[in-house]
């Protein structure tokens, strides 16, 4: 791709500033209606070292709104760090995960991100200090899919690679180097590389042809003139928001954020089932299969991604396995003793750990996450909750709340609701279109895919009740004082839609239950039961990675 830049090309001082100035004010519009349409533009400026990248960001962002403008760089790669995580051979990369990074900065829809070099660099340097083989394939997944999604969610990815040549790289970089101001911006690597440019211009072109996707194309800028560099940027970046702007928007989407908007806010309100007949009950449970029958013929056939052989489903579920209370407290003692020993071997091998836990209403998620929390170090572990997503949140990707709610590698992290609240509870509320929780199952696997790649150990857990016990326990927290902020109307309403929800969970279980992160049932119509098999699963998989 880079011979089709011709590095000559020259604009000159009388042409440029008319034509540069028409530009800009058309993009300032632009980026006024785009924000106003919630339509955000991800930049990424890539290229050689002393191409005039930051410079390039400089003259851009000079005129445009800084409210809605935000410029994230690269931050700079720890060689030491990354070499210690290799050596360690405990398959972990770093203390996040290589596309954390990116995630955290993005603005929301509506807003521009400016990114100065960005996850092709960041994989480029991960893959010195990794197994090149085993990772290369999934880094490149990973950029991939971050375009993907950032581009159906409502972003417009534009990539600039600036370009120049080896002569111009030299006098550029020497340059800088002596000069007693700018010498730090340059290391004696960097110069030492550019002798290695041929090399590097292979390299180059090859990601560029390869990564030059439909949905986040590459344009080519010629560094070695910077007016005719800024027109380009201008140009490209008023042709794309012209493009998303003058689409048709999505009116299912439009809708469900609406209501989204609404349950954030607090809004949404719920009926009590106690107050009908039964009558009136079982024309609400009617119209609920009935749905859950319309959502289930939504769901993708199936997933790009390989599940096990056989994803678990509600139907098989064995709600009567229990624990006698002197069989349970011995086994308490025994596998928090061990969990508590593992998590410090897992400290000191900096492997992190993801504890999700979805399941009905008054399954006892909450109690289980206790039994886990008791037995390990207050410093080790965080618990997220999943609330309503806030206004910020809901401007974002579904997936960004999530990317910003990591564990660091040594850490664990658990999850009390998660990421499959969009094709749960947003699926069946219609808090997200159809096509937008349909497009999530596989998200959800490429989210995980990085997190495995990453060297987390993931651990699913969906916590089961039968009806009837869900029901003495909804009434024993309502009759129970020191138990009645445990229960809202809410539900109780979420049992007329039984229905949908389990419709909704088995097409989850078959979707996203990956070879590298199955679902693990855990039958809680007896919390004793469900509490020893979350801890001797959690020892289990610990014992299993630490080779034990």
């Amino acid at each position: 791709m880079l011979e089709q830049i011709d590095l000559s090309e020259k604009t000159p001082k009388e042409a440029y500033k008319p034509l540069y100035d028409e530009l800009m004010a058309r993009l300032v519009v632009l980026q006024q209606r785009a924000h106003a349409a919630g339509v955000g533009l991800v930049v990424l400026f890539d290229g050689w070292n002393g191409a005039g990248k930051g410079s390039r960001i400089g003259d851009l962002v000079y005129n445009l709104d800084a409210r809605m403008t935000h410029v994230h760089v690269l931050s700079t790669f720890d060689e030491e760090q990354a070499a210690r995580f290799r050596d360690m051979k405990t398959g972990v990369t770093g203390f996040a995960p290589l596309m954390q990074e990116f995630w955290q900065a993005l603005g929301p829809r509506g807003d521009m991100t400016v990114y100065e070099r960005g996850w092709y660099t960041a994989a480029a340097q991960r893959l010195l200090y990794t197994d090149k083989e085993n990772h290369m394939r999934a880094y490149e997944s990973a950029v991939e899919e971050f375009e993907r999604q950032l581009a159906a969610d409502g972003y417009v990815v534009v990539k600039f690679f600036v370009h120049i040549s080896q002569k111009a790289q030299k006098k550029r970089l020497t340059r800088l180097h002596e000069n007693p101001d700018t010498a730090w911006r340059v290391s004696k690597q960097e110069l030492k590389h550019i002798d290695d440019y041929d090399a590097t211009y292979a390299k180059y072109d090859e990601l560029l042809r390869r990564t030059d996707f439909d949905f986040a194309p590459w344009t080519l800028v010629n560094g070695e003139d910077k007016r005719t560099a800024n027109l380009t940027v201008c140009r490209t970046l008023v042709e794309e928001l012209e493009r998303a702007l003058a689409k048709q928007a999505d009116p299912a989407a439009e809708a469900a954020a609406a209501k989204a908007a609404e349950n954030s806010a607090g809004l949404l309100a719920a009926s009590d089932p106690r107050e009908r007949s039964a009558e009136e009950t079982e024309a609400v449970l009617a119209a609920a299969r009935q749905a859950a029958l319309e959502q289930s013929a939504l769901a993708p056939a199936h997933s790009r991604f390989t599940m096990v052989a056989r994803p678990p489903r509600l139907e098989d579920i064995d709600y009567t396995l229990s624990l006698e209370r002197e069989e349970y407290l011995q086994a308490l003692k025994k596998e928090q003793k061990r969990l508590g020993e593992l998590e410090l071997k897992m400290y000191r091998a900096r492997i992190p750990l993801m504890l999700l836990y979805e399941g009905d209403d008054a399954a006892g998620k909450g109690g289980n996450i206790k039994r886990v929390a008791q037995a390990i170090d207050a410093r080790a572990y965080t618990v997220f909750p999943s609330p309503a997503p806030t206004k910020p949140e809901l401007m974002h990707p579904h997936l960004w709340r999530y990317w910003t709610r990591l564990p660091r590698a040594g850490h664990v992290g658990i999850y009390d609701r998660s990421w499959y609240g969009r094709v749960l509870v947003e699926r069946v509320e219609g808090f997200a279109s159809p096509e937008q929780w349909a497009r999530a199952y596989d998200e959800i696997n490429e989210f995980e895919h990085e997190l495995q790649a990453w060297g987390a150990i993931l651990l699913k857990f969906w916590v089961a009740v039968d009806s009837d016990e869900q029901l003495r326990r909804f009434n024993e927290r309502e009759t129970n004082p020191d138990k009645q902020w445990k229960i809202t109307s809410e539900d109780w309403r979420n049992r007329d839609k039984h229905p949908q929800y389990a419709a909704a969970a088995d097409d989850m279980f078959r979707l996203t239950s990956t070879a590298y992160a199955p679902w693990r049932i855990l039958e809680s119509s007896d919390k004793y039961y469900a509490r020893i098999k979350a801890l001797r699963i959690i020892n289990q998989a610990l014992e299993e990675r630490l080779g034990l």
